[in-house]
């Protein structure tokens, strides 16, 4: 599911400032977040960029890193914002605790993770990689196990089917395969 809420560009922490991590309810995600910065929560939700096929097509779709988890950016002074409103938020199941306290995220893995993102997104993790075995899915050869080659220009899939133990190359939509395993 596609994210509608956009991350923040700066992911700087607050004087007084640390990271937490707020487990959502089931896919609303984008619910916790918008919620959460209606009350001035600063938050992030670390997206993941892969290439799924839909519609027959292939087409990259965003999708959460962590699924029902949100991170979230609280005043630790015990002077600034209440953490209480958090609980009670639409979309939020709980912030995570472990022993009844809920343990700070070091600001360095989620710049890191911030920095994967980046890095993913403008490389989304393909649908086949070459060499991966498929199963057709439809049409003449469904139930065919072949050996996925690369893209062509016309996004079709170059598989290799064997045929009376000789690899056949075949051009077929990618909506039309399966990886195995």
């Amino acid at each position: 599911m596609p994210s509608l809420v956009s991350p923040p560009q700066d992911l700087s922490l607050q004087p007084n400032h640390a990271w937490y991590l707020v487990h959502t309810k089931g896919r609303q995600e984008d619910t916790a977040i918008t919620n959460l910065q209606r009350q001035n929560f600063r938050c992030y939700m670390p997206m993941l960029y892969v290439e799924k096929v839909r519609r027959g097509k292939p087409a990259v779709v965003a999708e959460p890193m962590f699924p029902s988890y949100v991170f979230v950016q609280l005043d630790t002074s015990g002077q600034g914002q209440s953490w209480s409103p958090i609980r009670s938020t639409l979309g939020v199941r709980e912030l995570v605790k472990f022993g009844g306290h809920p343990p700070k995220v070091d600001a360095e893995l989620v710049n890191a993770l911030h920095e994967r993102e980046q890095l993913q997104q403008s490389n989304p993790q393909a649908l086949f990689a070459a060499g991966d075995k498929v199963i057709i899915t439809d049409g003449p050869f469904a139930g065919i196990e072949a050996i996925y080659q690369t893209t062509d220009a016309e996004r079709r899939s170059m598989i290799l089917l064997s045929m009376l133990n000789k690899p056949v190359p075949m051009r077929i939509e990618p909506g039309q395969l399966r990886k195995c395993g």
